[in-house]
């Protein structure tokens, strides 16, 4: 049986440096600020720090050394790098044989060890210092009170991302995200700056990295500002940084292009990627708590000409538990919805561009669907949120675990309700039609403009007519449009003709109506915008359509028929938004597909 490690307060209990009454204070400390122990017993002042580092080295059965600055010799400073000595808190103290000797203050930090072992490709023996000694005596060696040029270059990044709000810029939403980082950043980085490898006082910390402040400081600001995606794009002369915020995309700040490998590095390092790979694109994922809630962001770099362009999307939970009452379904529209996702078998396809809100939708049904007497079960690429009560498979397309693979092996795991991520190609297609006449009601999504498209889509990859006639028991498209602020939007007195009448609006339908526009304030960002909402187009299998899906009719006649069926278009439903002052013309005109159109929408 291995040896129990004993606990650090017992240990320092045993040496007569604290008593049991002050090591339940210390622990209920430390759960009050999520801080260790031996961080706890420092802040209260009840330990020294040479007194904890010695527990812990008693702890981990390791060495503790007693730094004295006459110990390091240029040479043995030499043998790492000055910026892994001053981001980790490390010394090298000389070589044993083929080892290096390294003094560090953490003997649990796997990361330390890995990037140790990957950049100096040496062995490494470590040894115990206080964290306070070590920090000394690397000012002393680089004097860090006064920052080198890159310090300088992130730092004043920094302060802009916390300062240019005070300019006034041409960009909509940089006055107001500059205030609202006054206040957010602020409050969340210092707990978040620990998942980013930071302790409490990281900002103040000259000895730590300023890539990982500022890699800590545009994460947060972006989830501060509702943002759905990180954009960092190198270019000829700078590295742009931009948020997308309610679908649009607003240029955040210009790094200086030195900054372009450490900015890049840091954020792999943080996603678990292959920093030396530069020439492939790479996908990561990466957990930070900030304000309390633990935020997952996937990851991507995609190599391009002036190097790596990265994009980190952010994955807020709540997002995907909004409730089907939130979507901005018309009340006929939910209510046909209701009845769609609770039919024993067929198939529902969601149908939309990328980022058009057709996995929130499934989730949300898939949450109302989700109860003890129901099996669940999903195949997605990737699982991007993970939900109690639901099996989520994750596609692997590197060990053959495809969607037709995992969908065959879901059949014999005798689920009531099934998720396909998306349908792609024949097989996936065929499998999911499978399922969908054997008796389980099937989602899935399919890249089509709108709802007929699905069906002429589905016979286009090789599906027979027979079986999409069928199979399918309702198809939606969707668009997602920006919603007016409710604290600023105002009537808006001589509108537009132009958006109105490519929305579908008469004069006799704003007769007694007051339709309404953006202004902008502090609450959107002076945007005049905040959130989103969906429109969407709901067409139901009836025998009419049946047949045309048969008979392989062209995708106009499915349309023709469908709306003479009662399907309310895109254009259809975001016209009743814009009269109910949810939106306005212009925003469904721009996201929805109208016949005609040729105007710039920039």
């Amino acid at each position: 049986m291995a040896k129990q490690q004993k606990r650090l307060g017992d240990i320092l209990i045993e040496w007569g440096v604290l008593t049991p009454k002050e090591l339940a204070k210390a622990l209920e400390h430390a759960k009050s600020k999520n801080l260790r122990i031996g961080e706890a017993l420092i802040d209260l002042k009840m330990c020294s720090d040479s007194n904890i580092c010695k527990a812990l080295a008693t702890q981990n059965d390791m060495e503790y050394f007693e730094l004295d600055r006459n110990a390091l010799t240029p040479s043995s400073i030499s043998l790492i790098p000055d910026d892994l000595i001053r981001k980790y808190l490390i010394l090298p103290l000389g070589t044993e044989g083929s080892r290096l000797k390294v003094a560090v203050h953490d003997p649990i930090d796997i990361e330390l060890d890995d990037i140790l072992r990957f950049r100096l490709n040496k062995d490494i023996r470590k040894v115990l210092a206080p964290k306070s000694r070590i920090k000394s005596i690397i000012d002393e060696l680089f004097n860090t009170t006064a920052s080198s040029t890159i310090d300088k270059t992130v730092d004043k990044t920094i302060d802009r991302l916390r300062d240019s709000l005070d300019k006034s810029l041409d960009r909509s939403l940089d006055r107001s995200i500059d205030r609202s980082l006054d206040k957010s950043v602020d409050k969340s980085i210092d707990k978040s700056i620990d998942v980013a490898g930071l302790g409490e006082d990281a900002l103040n910390d000259p000895t730590q990295a300023p890539v990982i402040k500022l890699v800590t400081a545009m994460i947060t600001e972006a989830v501060r500002n509702r943002a759905s995606d990180i954009h960092i794009e190198p270019m000829k002369d700078r590295i742009r940084v931009r948020y997308r915020i309610d679908g649009e995309c607003v240029e955040r700040d210009r790094i200086s292009l030195r900054m372009k490998g450490p900015l890049i590095s840091r954020i792999k390092i943080m996603a678990g990627m292959d920093i030396a790979e530069k020439r492939l694109p790479q996908d990561g994922r990466i957990k930070m708590n900030i304000d309390r809630q633990l935020i997952d962001f996937r990851v991507s770099t995609l190599p391009a000409y002036h190097g790596e362009s990265v994009v980190l999307r952010i994955l807020r939970p709540d997002s995907v538990r909004i409730g089907i009452q939130s979507l901005g379904f018309e009340e006929e529209d939910y209510k046909t919805f209701m009845k769609v996702i609770k039919r024993p078998n067929g198939i529902f396809l969601v149908t939309g561009p990328t980022g058009s809100g057709k996995t929130t939708t499934l989730y949300a049904a898939l949450n109302e669907l989700n109860r003890p007497d129901r099996k669940i079960i999903t195949a997605e690429d990737p699982v991007e949120y993970n939900f109690v009560g639901i099996n989520q498979c994750q596609v692997r397309e590197n060990i053959g675990l495809t969607f037709a693979r995992i969908l065959r092996s879901m059949l014999r795991q005798a689920p009531n309700i099934i998720l396909v991520g998306e349908i792609r190609d024949l097989e996936v297609a065929e499998v999911a039609i499978q399922a969908a006449l054997t008796g389980h009601l099937v989602f899935s999504t399919l890249h089509t403009n709108d709802a007929p498209s699905a069906i002429t889509r589905l016979i286009d990859m090789g599906v027979k007519p027979f079986l999409v006639a069928s199979s399918i028991q309702a198809v939606m498209a969707q668009r997602l449009v920006r919603v007016l602020c409710p604290k600023c939007k105002q009537p808006d007195p001589e509108p537009d003709r132009h958006w109105l009448r490519l929305c579908g609006i008469s004069d006799s339908d704003i007769k007694d109506r007051t339709l309404y526009k953006a202004r902008g304030c502090e609450y959107c960002s002076g945007t005049g915008f905040r959130g989103r909402t969906g429109i969407y187009e709901m067409m139901i299998m009836n025998n009419e359509l049946r047949e045309l899906a048969f008979a392989r009719a062209a995708t106009n006649k499915i349309r023709k028929a469908a709306l003479a069926s009662g399907m309310k278009s895109l254009v259809g439903d975001g016209r009743i938004k814009v009269l109910n002052g949810v939106t306005t013309a212009e925003e469904v005109v721009k996201v929805a597909q109208v016949e005609g159109l040729v105007v710039d929408q920039q």
